[in-house]
């Protein structure tokens, strides 16, 4: 794998991606992988996101300081080149008659080469895409009882997938779809739950201790006997969080 490559992977993003799409890859990352939404206690996975930010950082610079013809993906050479010089040097031994012949057929076979360059290359594309979507749909998973701490899910597809019992301690849920899914007596200590659809999902008796749900949407979601705080103390976090009809910890309904 190349550098130019790995800066992509880096990011997470398609080789030949604009320089808006470079930028907003980084920004979303750094969103994530920033130290400061990191527990201070938790050396590390400090540790861990210092040198994800670092990563970032630098396959973002590199990247936007690419010259415009070298940010895109690289391209196969047409076999037509291997053709071409032969022909010339063949016209320069002969009059304009053979020059016309070779002319008429030169141009075709740059065509096929062209064709055939496309036909190889866009299926390729749309496998690699479909690869993408199939491996980020989890919808309806059965994942009970899995050890999934500190595992990245973010933006990823959960809705209505199996969680009961599962460990998600410290992982990474940032715009996450749990729409519908069963989090039972899931253990979601310090995860990062930012902007996450959580619409009717089951989170009874689920540890939320730490949890940052900032943004998220808890429209119709239950929360009867999670773990939020100790004593009067709330210790999840809820700015801008949209908890309409939410069924608290204690069994009311949120307005």
């Amino acid at each position: 794998m190349s550098d130019l490559d790995k800066y992509y992977r880096i990011l997470g993003i398609e080789p030949g991606a604009t320089p808006e799409e470079v930028n907003q890859a980084y920004k979303d990352l750094a969103f994530i992988w920033h130290p400061d939404r990191i527990p201070k206690d938790n050396t590390r996975l400090q540790e861990k996101a210092q040198q994800k930010l670092k990563e970032i950082n630098e396959a973002r610079d590199r990247l936007r300081s690419l010259p415009p013809e070298r940010a895109t993906a690289p391209k196969q050479k047409p076999t037509t080149s291997y053709y071409h010089h032969p022909t010339q040097k063949h016209n320069s031994a002969h009059h304009h008659p053979t020059q016309k012949h070779n002319s008429a057929h030169h141009h075709p076979t740059q065509k096929q080469s062209s064709d055939y360059h496309h036909q190889t290359e866009k299926p390729s594309s749309d496998y690699r895409h479909q690869t993408q979507k199939e491996n980020s749909d989890l919808s309806g998973k059965d994942l009970s009882r899995a050890n999934l701490s500190e595992k990245d899910f973010s933006g990823r597809n959960l809705s209505y997938a199996n969680l009961t019992d599962a460990n998600l301690k410290d992982a990474f849920l940032h715009r996450v779809n749990l729409m519908g899914a069963n989090l039972y007596k899931a253990n979601l200590f310090r995860a990062n739950l930012l902007q996450a659809n959580l619409r009717e999902a089951n989170l009874r008796e689920a540890n939320l201790i730490g949890a940052d749900l900032s943004g998220a949407d808890l429209r119709g979601a239950d929360l009867r006997g999670a773990n939020i705080g100790s004593g009067d103390r709330i210790l999840v976090k809820l700015v801008g969080a949209n908890l309409a009809g939410t069924i608290m910890p204690d069994g009311t309904i949120h307005d």
